[in-house]
Parts: C-alpha cells; sequence; structure tokens
C-alpha cells in the first residue's frame, strides 16, 4: 500500500480554512436567510467583536477597555437600528471619541476603523432590509467568490506582488482572478433577475472595493506588527481578518445607493 505524497506546503492551511469557511458560511447564511432582528444580532455581534480586535491590536495589554468599547458598540448599534434616526448616527462617533482618549498612539487609525465598521455594519443590514435577501446574496457572493478566486489563483500562479509593501502574500495574479469571479457572479445575476449587464462592472468595481477593504486591514496589521486581528477562527485569523472585505464592500454600496438615491436605479 502507497503513502499518498504529502500535501505541497502551500496548500497546507486549506483544510482548515474550507471548515471554518464551512462554519461561517452556515451561520452567515442562516442569518441572512432569516433577515429581521436575526440577521441584526449577527451583524451587532460581529461589528463588536471587530472593534474589539481593532483595540486589541493597538493596545494588547489592555483588554478590559477593549471589552467595554466592544459591549458599547452593541449597544449603540442594537439601539440605532430599532430607532433609525438620521441623527442617531452620530452615535457611531461615541466609540471612536472614547477610544482616542483612552489611546496614546493610533488615535486616527482607532477612530477611523471604529467608525468605518460601525457605519458599514449598519449599511448591511440597511442593505437587507431595503434591497432584500437576494440583492444580498449578490453582495455576499461577490465578495466570497473574489476571495475564492484571488486565493486560489494567487497559490496557483503566483507572480508579481499587487502591493508587496502593505500585503506581502496578494499577488496580480490573485488579484485579477479575483475581478473576473466578481464578473461572473454578476453575470450570473444577470440571468436571474431583470438587471442589465452593468451589474457585471458593478460586481467587479465591489470586488475591488472589497480588496480595498482587505488592504486596508493589512495595512494596519503590518503597521501594528502582528500577524492576524485575533485567533477567533482556526485558519483565518479574527473576524475583522474574515470580514475586512465585506466592510470595504458595504462602504461602496453606502456611497452608491446614496449617489443613485432611487433604489429602482441601482438594482
Amino acid at each position: 500500500m502507497t503513502t499518498p505524497p504529502p500535501i505541497p506546503a502551500k496548500w497546507d492551511d486549506l483544510t482548515v480554512r474550507l471548515t471554518s469557511s464551512a462554519a461561517m458560511v452556515v451561520v452567515g447564511a442562516a442569518g441572512v436567510i432569516m433577515g429581521g432582528i436575526w440577521f441584526q444580532m449577527l451583524v451587532v455581534f460581529v461589528t463588536a467583536v471587530m472593534v474589539w480586535e481593532l483595540w486589541m491590536m493597538i493596545r494588547p495589554k489592555e483588554p478590559t477597555k477593549g471589552m467595554l468599547l466592544a459591549a458599547l458598540v452593541a449597544s449603540i448599534m442594537s439601539g440605532q437600528l430599532v430607532e433609525n434616526s438620521p441623527w442617531g448616527m452620530l452615535l457611531f462617533l461615541i466609540v471612536p471619541v472614547i477610544g482616542v482618549t483612552q489611546l496614546n498612539t493610533e488615535k486616527k487609525t482607532f477612530f477611523i476603523f471604529a467608525l468605518g465598521i460601525q457605519v458599514a455594519g449598519w449599511g448591511l443590514v440597511h442593505f437587507r432590509e431595503d434591497f432584500g435577501f437576494f440583492w444580498l446574496l449578490w453582495l455576499m457572493s461577490v465578495v466570497i467568490v473574489t476571495d475564492i478566486f484571488g486565493y486560489f489563483a494567487g497559490k496557483a500562479f503566483g507572480g508579481p506582488k499587487f502591493w508587496p509593501a502593505i500585503s506581502p502574500k496578494k499577488t496580480w495574479s490573485g488579484t485579477v482572478a479575483g475581478w473576473i469571479g466578481a464578473a461572473i457572479v454578476g453575470f450570473l445575476f444577470t440571468i436571474f433577475t431583470n438587471a442589465g449587464l452593468w451589474v457585471i462592472l458593478i460586481s467587479v468595481i465591489l470586488s475591488f472595493a472589497g480588496q480595498m477593504g482587505d488592504i486596508a486591514e493589512s495595512s494596519l496589521k503590518r503597521r501594528m506588527g502582528v500577524k492576524d486581528s485575533s485567533t477567533l477562527i482556526p485558519g483565518h485569523g479574527g473576524l475583522f481578518d474574515r470580514f475586512d472585505a465585506l466592510l470595504g464592500a458595504s462602504l461602496f454600496l453606502i456611497v452608491v445607493a446614496d449617489v443613485f438615491d432611487v433604489p429602482g436605479v441601482v438594482f
């Protein structure tokens, strides 16, 4: 009986990544499908944890403050999602401001990322409520397929780095493959919806926005000298590592929805 050949080193994390991804897909899909309070609770939890991870990257020796800020994020987001007041959006400034007062360094970094995380989380919930399950599925599919195509193409083909100073592992082959994957998702949605072919272009731009979210978090980790935002998810690091692209995509869609204003024009 022959022994199967060992898995090449560049693929040695694949099993763990796939297992963790499957678990996240199941939980995420359940929340997205059910919508309402269930999806809100999922987004509030993920958002609060990401703010905690952000704090821990900057100030790892004071975890209690990070947990208190995360609890405050959960409270503010829960209240804002229920009331949905335009003025209530100003409450998203509370945690960034408090964090800044407690930090000696990286004040701007914490402020920008903490605010962006909360706004992106709020945007995801309202995207689900305003446009429905199908288009949230499109958003998530673009981000997930971009990541999958990028991962396998980068591992298989390698080549020139996309932005080596910030993200040494990302290659042009993986980046472009992500755009191709997003375009395929967009094309499939033109088949099953009444959206025009322009959704293919929007999907590619959305893919790029997600990649920029990934790049932004990679830049933060590089500056903080950490490999992952945390160790919560085997093979993926933390929730911030896993959802950074979704944050970038969500912020992009908030801008698009605001510019076009009318849901029917955009989707």
